[in-house]
């Protein structure tokens, strides 16, 4: 059996052609900002071109495809909500809660995630669309790939229901919990607190409010997280609400082809890091690749991850 690895050298991005603030997603992500919309898609696409040069120019390959300017999808440039791939060749495509980002499906997507990647089982989970019960891929899941186990943060984009559905399909344990920002709202996607990397993951346990313990375990959701991740070999580095809030939870674990390893965040999540913090991810890692994406970050709400669908290799 081939032995299940957490990274991959190899990402899908979709290149943009009409980014902008999203209306229909700006509801429930506090991460949005109005106001900046002027330039967006001239500004997103120089932000782009220069995120793909620095993975490229790293050994990281990049499979690119164009966003076609109809149907209009603003957010397209975020692919890793609406499709996974894993390392047993399934491909899983997910429901999305705005109606405009359902049509980021596009044909000539799937069609480049088959060229680069041996599609052999496909789940579709969109038709729980018309329930109205979504999950959005890496953005509602954290995927612990080497253990089957998913952390997720409940939100109206991440359903119960769907979520179970994901991991009887593919075999997932899930450990679910509830998250708040520190004005009482929602956390919309697990990413944005949350990433697990090979030796470590990156949380904000002050989100996290489930604290009350368990009548019959006498364990918090809280401390029941802390101890699923280091049962399975994480270190724990805990971030802040305000590194949170400048998406030092949205980082992700790249390899190139010689196997040498990075850690992408944003350039506005490197300056929240703090030296000690710094220091852990430098001993881990060949280097931190740190693009900027004010941009993106403003008018799309997401950030470097957000931008990257890995496709898995076996």
């Amino acid at each position: 059996m081939t032995k299940l690895q957490q990274i991959t050298s190899t990402v899908f991005m979709v290149k943009p052609v009409r980014f902008g603030f999203n209306p229909e997603t700006a509801g429930n992500n506090a991460f949005q900002k109005e106001g900046y919309q002027e330039g967006a898609q001239e500004n997103a696409l120089l932000e782009f071109m220069a995120y793909t040069s620095l993975l490229k120019a790293n050994g990281i390959k990049v499979v690119l495809a164009e966003d076609t300017p109809t149907p209009f999808t603003p957010d397209s440039i975020f692919p890793n909500n609406w499709f996974t791939t894993h390392q047993d060749g399934t491909l899983v495509l997910y429901p999305m809660n705005a109606e405009n980002r359902r049509k980021e499906r596009k044909s000539e997507f799937i069609d480049a995630i088959n060229k680069n990647f041996k599609v052999k089982k496909v789940v579709d989970l969109s038709h729980w669309e018309d329930e109205n019960l979504f999950l959005e891929g890496t953005g509602s899941m954290i995927l612990d790939r080497c253990n089957k186990i998913v952390y997720a943060c409940n939100s109206p984009r991440t359903s119960p229901e769907v979520l179970a559905d994901f991991c009887k399909q593919v075999g997932y344990t899930q450990v679910t919990f509830n998250g708040i920002d520190q004005n009482g709202q929602a956390i919309y996607h697990t990413n944005v607190m949350m990433c697990i990397g090979s030796k470590f993951a990156i949380i904000c346990l002050d989100a996290i409010t489930d604290t009350e313990e368990d009548k019959s375990t006498g364990i918090s959701g809280r401390q029941r997280i802390i101890d699923s991740l280091k049962t399975n070999g994480k270190e724990i580095i805990d971030i802040s609400f305000e590194q949170m809030n400048h998406f030092s939870g949205n980082m992700l674990e790249l390899k190139n082809s010689d196997d040498e390893k990075f850690l992408i965040m944003s350039g506005t999540a490197r300056k929240c890091l703090t030296k000690s913090q710094s220091k852990i991810f430098n001993n881990y890692y060949h280097r931190i690749l740190s693009p900027q994406l004010d941009f993106i970050e403003m008018n799309g709400g997401g950030s470097a991850r957000c931008m990257l669908a890995e496709l898995m290799e076996y």
